[in-house]
């Protein structure tokens, strides 16, 4: 199934876009469902519908989601209360009852990730549309599976839960009680979702879209939306200049705004694949106005875009292998990186990565980097105290 990813600065026209783009992939004929992340219910109002906590029929071969956050927090919360039941009466804690939970920050995300991972086990749609969050929260939506997953493994390592036998021993040794096995279980359970979830955003035949109304704030939103996907190796496919003024009259007021447009759509095109839409002159309400602004189209078929962070060996001339990472848009001063252990620690501008390194740079130091047309070159010097010895 192919996942279409949508997103952009706030006020940007990135829910429009995505019912948009999910009505016309089902007057093509491909079974789409698109998500909806706004409590407020945008996307409902753009396709002129409504959306709801469960999947309904929008339009012909298009079903419309907007997951409760508030009902899987309740679901969660009750179910960690049953496995840890021994341990609260142990300590004589009272239970909090489903109806006095109130989501806390983070269970939107949450809900909008199992949301992810369930639609991409079904096998009744050919597409999924997602209405992400203005970007920068986009960012750290999708980069939220991994960084929890890293988390849980640092926390709860699950080589530990070999020792399960031995747990209560090793508790009378150390004078300290060890975590609960029902810990260790909810930690396993928990780390199944989140890969699941991972999984989909890291699939080949997902794909984010940036929208963004062409002008210096959104060129600016843009370079750092791109450059944040990139870190996490995301795959972009287009980006949808919306709203994009007609020609005017070069004594009309409109002759700058149109002028601006143009300018900043000229250097889109010199990095990106631009698709623009037409601004209609109001907002865009309902089958019919969605209709008119002609969206870029969905093809669940279409070739999606690789992502490479390739190792380049030049051992033979430079005694050194290269990694090679795409960075579009980094500058030079805000990049930094850390070597720890057997990972590197990434830092570009406002985003930061924690990403392990592959199998054969961990028996090399890292020997200089440099940022050379928008992509960053690691060096990596083969440690001779690690390094296979040729006779």
């Amino acid at each position: 199934m192919r996942t279409i990813l949508i997103t952009g600065p706030g006020g940007s026209g990135r829910t429009t876009l995505a019912a948009a783009t999910a009505l016309a992939a089902a007057a093509q004929g491909t079974r789409t469902l698109v998500l909806g992340t706004d409590r407020t219910d945008t996307l409902g109002a753009a396709l002129g519908t409504g959306t709801g906590p469960e999947p309904t029929e929008a339009a012909p071969r298009l079903t419309a989601w907007r997951p409760d956050p508030a009902q899987d927090f309740r679901t969660d919360l009750t179910a960690l209360q049953d496995r840890a039941s021994s341990a609260l009466d142990l300590l004589g804690a009272s239970r909090l009852d489903p109806e006095e939970l109130t989501p806390l920050p983070g269970a939107g995300e949450l809900a909008l990730l199992r949301a992810l991972r369930d639609a991409a086990l079904s096998e009744s749609y050919d597409l999924l549309v997602v209405d992400l969050p203005p970007a920068p929260q986009a960012l750290a939506l999708l980069a939220l599976p991994e960084e929890l997953r890293r988390y849980l493994r640092r926390l709860l390592p699950p080589e530990r839960q070999a020792a399960r036998a031995l747990r209560p021993v090793l508790g009378r040794l150390a004078g300290v009680p060890l975590p609960a096995e029902w810990l260790y279980e909810t930690a396993a359970r928990w780390d199944l979702e989140l890969a699941a979830a991972e999984a989909v955003v890291a699939d080949r035949d997902t794909v984010v879209r940036l929208v963004a109304e062409p002008g210096p704030a959104g060129a600016d939103a843009l370079r750092t939306a791109a450059l944040g996907l990139a870190l996490r190796g995301l795959r972009t496919d287009v980006v949808v200049a919306n709203r994009v003024l007609p020609e005017a009259d070069p004594d009309t007021w409109l002759a700058g705004p149109v002028a601006q447009q143009r300018k900043t759509l000229d250097e889109w095109r010199e990095s990106y694949d631009v698709r623009t839409v037409a601004h209609l002159g109001r907002d865009p309400v309902g089958a019919d106005d969605l209709a008119a602004l002609a969206v870029p189209g969905a093809d669940p078929d279409a070739p999606v875009p690789p992502v490479e962070w390739p190792v380049g060996d030049r051992l033979a001339e430079d005694g050194v292998l290269v990694w090679h990472i795409p960075l579009p848009g980094a500058i030079r001063e805000e990049l930094d990186l850390v070597r720890r252990g057997d990972e590197l620690v990434v830092t570009a501008g406002r985003f930061r990565r924690i990403v392990p390194l592959p199998s054969a740079l961990r028996r090399c130091t890292v020997d200089g980097a440099a940022l050379r047309e928008g992509e960053l070159r690691i060096r990596f010097a083969p440690d001779p105290k690690l390094w296979p010895q040729t006779r």
